[in-house]
């Protein structure tokens, strides 16, 4: 006899995405906003309308829920894009305005994404392994940006890897929070400083 083919609906997997999306969307504004560890599933569901089982059943557990923070976070960061754009870049303050500005539309668009994972590291007991996770291509874009600097001219004056350390530090999640949250600058000065600030240390 022919294996009948489960059939699925179209309409109903485009509201379990709503539905997951909606979950995902809530349960990172509390986790930013309280810290992981103050928030449990009733609260997320509360936040999203829907029923606890309903977060367990599309997205898992508060654990699952934060992985998929994380993972969801790199994709809308379109760090690849990026890069192909930045390394076809012709000068090294060309590079580095665009470090600057597109560091600072991933920092400021996915702020309550990294916000989240930041306040889970102390009580998740992956925490650390969440965080490498999250900002592992964005280092290795900076790391990328740092090679592509020493092929143009004038080259920087310190070795490839130290500046991607640089790098890093100026343009890394933890240089744009401190200048924006813990002392309250704007945007787009800090923008302008760590852009003047990278073409003064590395020429």
């Amino acid at each position: 006899m022919p294996t009948k083919r489960r059939y699925v609906s179209p309409l109903r997997e485009q509201a379990a995405a709503r539905t997951r999306a909606l979950i995902l969307g809530h349960a990172t504004e509390l986790f930013a906003e309280r810290g992981y560890g103050r928030v449990t599933v009733a609260d997320i569901a509360s936040a999203a309308g829907v029923a606890s089982k309903t977060v367990f059943a599309s997205v898992g557990s508060k654990s699952d829920i934060l992985n998929l923070i994380v993972d969801q976070g790199v994709l809308a960061s379109g760090y690849e894009q990026a890069m192909r754009e930045l390394l076809e870049l012709p000068t090294p303050e060309a590079v580095l305005k665009a470090l600057a500005h597109g560091t600072r539309l991933g920092n400021e668009g996915q702020f309550a994404v990294h916000e989240a994972i930041r306040k889970a590291l102390p009580v998740h007991e992956d925490g650390e392994e969440l965080w490498d996770r999250a900002t592992a291509a964005y280092r290795d874009a900076l790391r990328a940006s740092a090679r592509q600097l020493h092929t143009l001219t004038p080259p920087p004056s310190r070795s490839a890897e130290e500046t991607g350390d640089l790098l890093w530090y100026w343009f890394g999640p933890t240089g744009w929070r401190t200048l924006v949250v813990e002392l309250g600058w704007s945007w787009d000065r800090a923008e302008s400083v760590l852009y003047d600030t990278a073409v003064a240390t590395l020429r």
